[in-house]
């Protein structure tokens, strides 16, 4: 669902109680559009998040470590000017609708008192982040909106900001129960949730849906055909929502699918699903958006940096499943090469009974009880030449059935290997990772001409987590880290975790000397769990993963990064749950 005006109200009322007074320390802009203000007042400190992403706009406090360009966009060197070192001095909203208004007070170059305002409009693909100056100008936006793209509202520097064109809709907080139930029944259709939608403002159809059952125990009820005990009732669940909105008394909850999708969030009980979503609930707006939002957004972000990337791989995994299809095929023509050699042989042993300028033969086949068997024959040959010919057939089949396997089980390794990398490059959380994997396929052979012109960019280490024991686990973000990690940074006690049949990262244990039959088993689980969840099985339901230890972990030679055998180990079947792998993340 969208963040409607009633959530962007908690926000509202969120930053104010936080963050007013407040400076700002960093501006940082992760992507495109989004832009991330570092405050810290008396005693406190926090990050807020403002995006303008067309499918996840909005705003709130987050503790999420965002990698940031090496060079700064413009936009954001343009915030840090005027910026930088200003006070947050009011939060305001206009009327309810998705629009904030982040007052600044600062000083201009001269020295004089200034305020600067951010604007942060919430309104699906058309969303925005407006610097206005001094008289209403603005100063600049992540998104600039020129006169051919908006006859009525163009956003451009200089041009004096002018607000969204307001809804005729009413004010939750002040709108009369008279004013209300006229708009409701005026609106367009029989359905109450569509009339409450289409007469309030800043409420979305998921919440004007949970406040019809409230009120009437029905989501879809004809709102001309209401009670006067109905009505009354309506406008009681209409003035609690009111009511707890300005007091802060809100139940902040996202509905999860079974595979744990967030599926929709409100600032209250969500009950119109029943039982075919789990909910969960959270402490405070900011909390439920960065967990509705984290996953999705960081999937989006690096979808677009690792776009290119993706397309390569793919193209390689179907030319490398049409090749090995051929060969395949070219493999099982090979498959009657005995008889080749068995003509060949029946041939010599009746070679006077066949002529030159014979098409075929028919002769008594000892190798099948003596049943009469045709051969074909070379008119232009001799019969030696013949039989010549299929010993010759005979041995290019042999030859070619040898190489075509090792042609086919360095393809499959091949094909493994490329959907490994794409795995990895589907987990990716940061650009550091991206340039460690392009890297790693330039190594190959499958980038070529590349050239790493971010070298100053810092490789990140491996994942670390620690279980509910107390136990480190290590897992590798990409191929060559798994190599690192298994083969030379882990010691041979340690236990080293893989899943079965898919892709994933390699996940190491580290026992510290504890022998495996005394680990603790919630550890192992554990353990296993995070190898599952860190591999191409993590929205599968129950998933196998091997585990043994290091020692038991060998490198073929010639094998590309990531590519081990292992023997001697166990398996162990999990459910990948999100939660408990995030909460096992060290620092969290």
């Amino acid at each position: 669902m969208a963040l409607d005006g009633a959530f962007l109200y908690t926000l509202k009322e969120e930053i104010r109680a936080k963050a007013l007074d407040s400076r700002i320390d960093r501006i940082y802009q992760p992507s495109r559009e989004e832009v991330v203000f570092l405050l810290r007042g008396r005693g406190w400190s926090g990050k807020l998040m403002l995006s303008a992403a067309a499918d996840s706009p909005r705003i709130h406090f987050t503790t999420a470590e965002t990698e940031n360009p090496k060079s700064p966009p413009m936009f954001c060197m343009l915030l840090r000017k005027h910026l930088s070192g200003a006070k947050l001095t009011d939060v305001r909203q206009l009327g309810m609708d998705r629009v904030l208004y982040l007052d600044f007070d600062t000083k201009n170059e001269l020295g004089d008192p200034i305020t600067i305002t951010v604007a942060v409009e919430i309104m699906g693909r058309h969303s925005n982040i407006i610097s206005i100056g001094p008289g209403g100008k603005v100063l600049d936006s992540i998104k600039r909106i020129d006169p051919e793209m908006s006859g009525v509202r163009p956003i451009l520097p200089g041009v004096v900001y002018t607000a969204p064109p307001p809804q005729d809709k009413l004010n939750l907080f002040t709108a009369s129960r008279e004013e209300a139930r006229e708009r409701i029944l005026a609106a367009r259709g029989s359905d109450l949730a569509k009339g409450l939608l289409a007469a309030y403002e800043g409420l979305s159809s998921t919440l004007c849906r949970e406040i019809a059952l409230e009120a009437v125990k029905t989501v879809e009820m004809d709102k001309n055909t209401l009670t006067p005990d109905q009505w009354d009732r309506l406008f009681f669940v209409l003035g609690n929502l009111s009511r707890n909105l300005q007091t802060g008394d809100n139940r902040y909850t996202i509905l999860y699918e079974q595979g744990g999708r967030p599926k929709e969030f409100s600032f209250v009980a969500l009950r119109q699903y029943g039982a075919l979503l789990l909910s969960r609930q959270y402490d405070s707006p900011s909390a439920l958006l960065e967990a509705f939002y984290s996953e999705r957004v960081r999937m989006e972000r690096m979808k677009q940096r690792s776009n290119d990337l993706l397309k390569m791989l793919l193209n390689a995994t179907d030319r490398l499943t049409r090749k090995l299809s051929l060969q395949r095929e070219e493999l099982s023509r090979c498959a009657d090469r005995e008889s080749l050699k068995e003509k060949g042989d029946l041939l010599s042993a009746y070679l006077y009974q066949v002529q030159k300028g014979m098409q075929s033969v028919t002769v008594s086949d000892f190798y099948h009880d003596g049943a009469p068997l045709t051969i074909e024959l070379d008119p232009a040959l001799t019969p030696v030449q013949n039989v010549q010919r299929y010993y010759k057939e005979y041995r290019k089949a042999a030859t070619a059935e040898k190489m075509l396997t090792e042609l086919i089980q360095k393809g499959e390794q091949e094909l493994i290997y490329v959907d490994s990398v794409f795995d990895a490059v589907s987990r990716t959380s940061g650009e550091s990772e991206l340039l460690e994997i392009r890297q790693e396929l330039a190594d190959q052979g499958y980038l070529k001409h590349y050239k790493n012109k971010n070298k100053l960019l810092k490789a990140q280490p491996p994942l670390k987590y620690l279980s509910s024991d107390g136990y480190l686990i290590w897992c590798g973000r990409n191929n060559r880290q798994n190599d690192r990690l298994t083969l030379r940074d882990a010691r041979p006690e340690d236990i080293w975790f893989h899943t079965q049949g898919f892709a994933g990262s390699h996940v190491v244990l580290v026992t510290n000397g504890t022998a495996l039959d005394d680990l603790p088993d919630r550890t192992v689980e554990e353990a296993a769990m995070i190898a599952a969840y860190n591999s191409k099985a993590r929205a599968a339901a129950l998933v196998p993963v091997d585990y043994t230890q290091i020692k038991n972990v060998k490198k073929p030679g010639g094998a590309k990064p990531g590519m081990v055998i292992f023997d001697h180990y166990f398996t162990l079947y999990t459910t990948p749950e999100e939660e408990k792998v995030r909460g096992m993340e060290e620092g969290k």
